[in-house]
C-alpha cells in the first residue's frame, strides 16, 4: 500500500504560484486577510521607474510609470490561480495586471511579479503623493468594512 502523498501548500495545490507586487490599500494585512483568508509571506520591495499616485475621490493609489521614481510596497509569494482571480475582481477593470521587475529590498534580488497599473495614463484626477500611514490612520476601518462586504459578494456570486 502507498503512502499518502505529503501535504501541498495551497498554491501547489492549484499548479500555480504567483508574485504579486501590492503598493496601496493591499498592503494591510487585515485587507488581504478578509479578501484571501490569509495572509500570504511577503518581502519588501520597490518597484523601479514607477509613482504612486493619489486619485481625486478616492481612498486608494495608482501607479503608473515615471521614469526616475520608485514605488515602496511589498511583493506577496505564493498567490494561488484562485487568489489572483480575487484580486484581479477586487482591483476592477480602472487597472491592468502587468508584470514588472521589482527589487526585493530584504535580499536584493529582483523578481518578476503582478502588478496592478492605472489603466488611464492622462487621468487628470491623479495627482500628488499617497500616504500608506495617513490611509491606515484615516480609512482603513470604513475600508475594511468594504472590503467585507466586497468578499461576501463575491462568495455569494460564485456559489449561484
Amino acid at each position: 500500500m502507498a503512502s499518502p502523498p505529503p501535504p501541498a501548500s495551497s498554491a501547489a495545490a492549484t499548479g500555480a504560484a504567483h508574485r504579486v507586487f501590492v503598493y496601496g490599500t493591499l498592503m494591510s494585512e487585515e485587507v488581504v486577510r478578509v479578501l484571501l483568508g490569509r495572509v500570504p509571506p511577503s518581502s519588501p520591495a520597490l518597484l523601479p521607474n514607477h509613482q504612486r499616485f493619489s486619485i481625486k475621490g478616492r481612498v486608494y493609489p495608482a501607479i503608473l510609470p515615471v521614469d526616475g521614481n520608485q514605488v515602496p510596497g511589498k511583493v506577496f509569494k505564493e498567490i494561488t490561480d484562485g487568489e489572483l482571480h480575487v484580486l484581479d475582481t477586487f482591483e476592477d477593470e480602472e487597472y491592468v495586471r502587468e508584470t514588472v521587475g521589482v527589487s526585493l529590498t530584504d535580499s536584493s534580488e529582483t523578481v518578476p511579479a503582478f502588478a496592478y497599473i492605472w489603466g488611464n495614463e492622462g487621468d487628470p484626477d491623479l495627482y500628488g503623493q499617497w500616504d500608506f500611514d495617513e490611509w491606515k490612520r484615516v480609512h482603513l476601518k470604513d475600508y475594511l468594512a468594504m472590503t467585507q462586504g466586497f468578499k461576501e459578494e463575491l462568495e455569494q456570486l460564485e456559489h449561484r
